[in-house]
C-alpha cells in the first residue's frame, strides 16, 4: 500500500470532525438551551422537590439534569407520621453530551449508603443527535424517569418466597 492510498481515509477523518462540530454547535446554540427550559417548565408547574442543573463534564462535554434534590413539601405532614422516615436524595434524568456530540439520556436512582451497586443503578433511554431532540422527547423522557423512579421506590415483586408464580 502507498502513502497515497490514505488520501481517502484522511478526508473521511476531516468529514467525522467536522460532523462533530456541528452537533457540538447545534447543542450549544438551541439543543441545551431546549432542554433547560423544559426541564425548568416541569420543575415550576409541577413542584415535587426536583431542581435543575447544568454540569460541566470532564475537558468540553456538558450536561443537563433534573434531580430530585428535596421532599415534596406538600407531603412533609403526611412523613410526619413515621418520624423515622428519612427521604433519599438523588435520582436523576441526565442529558448528557457524548465526546462525538451525540446526547446520550440515562436515569441514575439514589445512592443508598452501605448498598452494593448492581447493574441496574444507571438505565439508559437513549442516544441522540442533537437536532433530533425536540420538547416532546424531552417530555417523554421525563415520563419515563418518572416510571423508573416508581419502580425503584415501589418495586413489583415478582416471584415471593415458598410460592410458584402464576
Amino acid at each position: 500500500m502507498k502513502l497515497e492510498h490514505l488520501k481517502e481515509r484522511i478526508n473521511e477523518y476531516k468529514s467525522s470532525i467536522k460532523i462533530v462540530v456541528n452537533k457540538r454547535i447545534i447543542w450549544e446554540n438551541s439543543t441545551k438551551k431546549l432542554i433547560v427550559e423544559t426541564l425548568k417548565k416541569a420543575e415550576a408547574t409541577y413542584p415535587i422537590g426536583w431542581k435543575v442543573q447544568e454540569l460541566k463534564w470532564i475537558h468540553t462535554n456538558e450536561a443537563v439534569n433534573i434531580t430530585f434534590d428535596s421532599f415534596p413539601a406538600d407531603l412533609i405532614d403526611f412523613t410526619n407520621k413515621i418520624p423515622n422516615y428519612q427521604f433519599l436524595q438523588g435520582g436523576a434524568l441526565v442529558f448528557s453530551q457524548l465526546h462525538n456530540g451525540d446526547i446520550e439520556i440515562i436515569v441514575t436512582f439514589p445512592i443508598l449508603e452501605n448498598w452494593i451497586l448492581s447493574e441496574n443503578e444507571i438505565v439508559e433511554l437513549g442516544v441522540f443527535s442533537p437536532r433530533d431532540i425536540t420538547e416532546r422527547l424531552i417530555v417523554e423522557k421525563i415520563d419515563e424517569f418518572l416510571k423508573e423512579m416508581i419502580k425503584w421506590e415501589v418495586p413489583i415483586i415478582k416471584n415471593k418466597m415458598g410460592f410458584k408464580a402464576q
